[in-house]
């Protein structure tokens, strides 16, 4: 008898858990949005509000993205001014007391990291698009996708505390899987060690640190600002006395100034995707430094 109740305790929770509706979670980009799938599994339905095509910085606070919030049970945004331009109107309007920042349903997961390229200065409109808490193209280093994790997992868990241990270990399963995918990446891209690129606009920075590669400069002479003639041409010399091997470029940026330094300078272009789903293939964290150690390797060996 206490074997047979036991049966039917186990069928009675797997059904109620499987009739539980899943946690609703919204998020700024694909890119946390895969992090939050992965961590969350079967138990939460995720949504981003960018693609992995678009520029996170410049987007509205349109009513599809209000809906979405007004929905949430948990935000998750990657903060340090990323998304200050259209992320809090979207919070307001959606008049959702649970995602509110302070709420157990908000989560700015940039303050678990440790931010690169902290202004030591105040900050101000001349200097163009500067983060004054910092770069905020953190998840470009997967060091930090695990980081992120942690603090997904942990939100999460605050939401759904009967589940936990299940939230703890797909984030556990998660880090393991990344660790291995790391030290593949960096055998990928050892060969490149201190290979000098130019790119669009400063979002590289973690990235670069990660795998090795020296960023001399920037199309942009400031971010989010577009270049001057004199700009290009000090470009052009710096890119010819150092021998730069790639510019690099997201797919929202135009190319008709990258493709006027590459025939100046003999430079290939390369037009990277920053995000999730920014290239056919790309569905999954893990699949994103795939492609982008893979394009890069592929580059610089033929740039050698």
């Amino acid at each position: 008898m206490k074997t047979i109740l036991m049966v039917l305790f186990g069928v009675l929770f797997v059904f109620s858990s499987a009739q539980a509706a899943p946690l609703r979670v919204v998020t700024t980009t694909e890119d946390l949005a895969a992090i939050a799938r992965e961590v969350g599994g079967l138990l939460v339905e995720v949504e981003s509000m960018t693609r992995g095509t678009q520029d996170p910085h410049f987007l509205e606070a349109r009513p599809s993205l209000i809906l979405k919030a007004s929905r949430a049970d948990l935000f998750i945004e990657i903060g340090l001014g990323l998304e200050v331009g259209w992320v809090p109107a979207v919070l307001v309007a959606a008049r959702n007391p649970a995602i509110q920042p302070g709420a157990s349903g908000y989560l700015d997961v940039s303050r678990d990291i440790e931010p690169l390229e902290i202004p030591s200065a105040p900050v101000d409109r001349s200097q163009g698009d500067v983060h004054s808490l910092g770069n905020p193209h953190y998840w470009l280093d997967p060091e930090n996708g695990e980081i992120v994790s942690r603090g997904i997992a942990r939100s999460l868990a605050g939401l759904l505390p009967d589940r936990s241990q299940v939230i703890e270990q797909n984030q556990k399963e998660f880090a393991r899987r990344l660790n291995e995918a790391m030290a593949r990446w960096k055998d990928r891209m050892k060969p490149h060690q201190g290979a000098k690129v130019v790119t669009y606009h400063n979002s590289w920075t973690y990235f670069a640190r990660r795998f090795g590669l020296d960023v001399v400069g920037y199309v942009e002479p400031k971010p989010g600002v577009a270049p001057s003639p004199a700009h290009l041409n000090q470009l052009m010399a710096l890119m010819k006395q150092e021998k730069v091997k790639l510019i690099i470029m997201e797919p929202y940026f135009g190319r008709s100034t990258p493709d006027l330094l590459s025939r100046e300078t003999g430079t290939k272009v390369l037009v990277l995707p920053p995000s999730v789903g920014g290239a056919e293939g790309t569905q999954t964290y893990l699949d994103l430094f795939d492609d982008l150690t893979d394009q890069l390797t592929t580059a610089l060996s033929k740039g050698s």
